[in-house]
């Protein structure tokens, strides 16, 4: 099974686009840990998922919220950005544990900053501004991300 992918979009539409591509892929639970510099375009990826399964709503960075919660028809749906926690122990004040009980899919943002506290990814994305767009770089840690980055590779006809 395939363990690495990289894949560059060309800008923030293909990015969009590209959730769709991924969606395709997910299985709850799953966590998908999503690591780049502020502008990478995390969110807009998210926002890309989110759409494609459906969510016609506002889809916010929750940077100052910490989480934003999405309850969809077939699954929830957690968004996290830890830019702002300043000890991972804050999880707990989150009601982490509980999304954690929940057969959900759960994607964050700086997960760096929880180093220690989160559990491992299924799926690491790691996005970097190229020449042209961003290029992404998939590695699945569990065996439910490395069906992820198959089905994606499947998906893209990438060999």
């Amino acid at each position: 099974m395939t363990s690495e992918l990289e894949i560059n979009l060309a800008d923030e539409a293909a990015q969009l686009a590209f959730g769709a591509v991924l969606v395709t892929a997910l299985v709850a639970p799953c966590r998908v840990y999503l690591e780049g510099d502020l502008g990478a375009g995390k969110t807009t990826l998210v926002r890309g998922v989110l759409r494609a399964m459906g969510f016609k709503g506002a889809v916010r960075s929750p940077t100052y919220t910490l989480v934003e919660p999405y309850r969809l028809e077939d699954v929830t749906f957690y968004h996290l950005d830890l830019y702002r926690l300043a000890d991972g122990e804050e999880l707990e004040y989150l009601g982490f544990r509980d999304m954690l009980a929940e057969a959900a899919l759960m994607f964050v943002e700086w997960p760096e900053r929880a180093e220690g506290w989160l559990p491992p990814a299924d799926l690491l994305i790691k996005i970097h501004h190229a020449d042209e767009g961003r290029m992404l770089h998939f590695a699945g840690v569990s065996n439910t991300g490395k069906r992820i980055i198959e089905q994606i590779s499947l998906q893209l006809n990438i060999r």
